[in-house]
């Protein structure tokens, strides 16, 4: 199902709403923590770089949005008892979450699977697998509480359909699809619905390192298609649930 980003942000249509984005310190995360703010959410924003975290939480409070929170923390190296002190934290100060965007990944390399490096492997499934799941497993409650919450996977067209030399990435996109699929069937008959949403092409520096020869000026910019992540946390799509997405760019 295709979602256009030809969509204007109105100011605070997700007043109250407090929603958590991962990776939120650059690049697309950064991109939808601005449209977020700009919608009036309060915004979680996860990353493991407080410096980054801080210039682009700066950029949201200078541009007079709705200011958000900041939440170091490391996905790769995270336990259980980070995740329960998240929860804690939430509940406590918010009572609720509205909305839970899983954007954080890492590429890993390109290469076939008979030699990847085992180390990289591991580091790319965990923070792009096993991290969600967890993150994802004890925000249920704080979510639980909300009358009409989200949750939405950042998915890859290598996940859909497998390309060869895309190692750890491509499979751990395909598992994030299996992931949101299955919570999307449990968790039906509540308040939460569960889709994943293929951005396709940007220009970020992830996208470089996948494809260094290509031309970035042919590709659009994360702020020109991240109001598309505003429509998917709004009252208009709170329908969608079990949905492969893709942006229409």
């Amino acid at each position: 199902m295709e979602i256009s980003t030809n969509y204007s942000v109105t100011k605070d249509e997700l007043k109250g709403k407090v929603i958590l984005v991962t990776g939120a310190n650059r690049g697309f995360g950064k991109a939808m923590t601005l449209d977020l703010a700009k919608a009036g959410a309060t915004v979680i924003m996860l990353g493991r770089d407080l410096g980054s975290l801080e210039t682009a939480y700066d950029e949201v409070v200078d541009s007079g949005f709705a200011e958000p929170i900041l939440y170091p923390l490391d996905l790769e190296g995270a336990t259980p008892e980070h995740y329960e002190q998240l929860q804690r934290d939430i509940l406590e100060n918010f009572g609720q979450l509205d909305g839970l965007i899983h954007n954080a990944s890492i590429i890993g390399t390109m290469m076939p699977i008979e030699q990847y490096d085992l180390k990289l492997w591991y580091s790319t499934m965990q923070i792009n697998v096993n991290a969600p799941f967890m993150l994802t497993q004890f925000l249920i409650p704080a979510l639980s509480k909300s009358k009409d919450a989200r949750i939405l996977f950042l998915s890859s067209s290598v996940g859909r359909k497998a390309k060869a030399y895309w190692g750890a990435y491509g499979v751990s996109k395909f598992a994030i699809e299996g992931l949101s699929k299955t919570l999307s069937e449990e968790l039906e008959k509540t308040s939460i619905k569960v889709n994943s949403l293929d951005p396709k092409r940007m220009r970020t520096k992830m996208r470089q390192m996948a494809y260094p020869a290509e031309n970035v000026e042919k590709n659009p910019t994360p702020e020109s298609v991240s109001p598309a992540i505003v429509y998917l946390m709004n009252e208009q799509t709170k329908s969608l649930n079990g949905e492969q997405l893709t942006l229409e760019i």
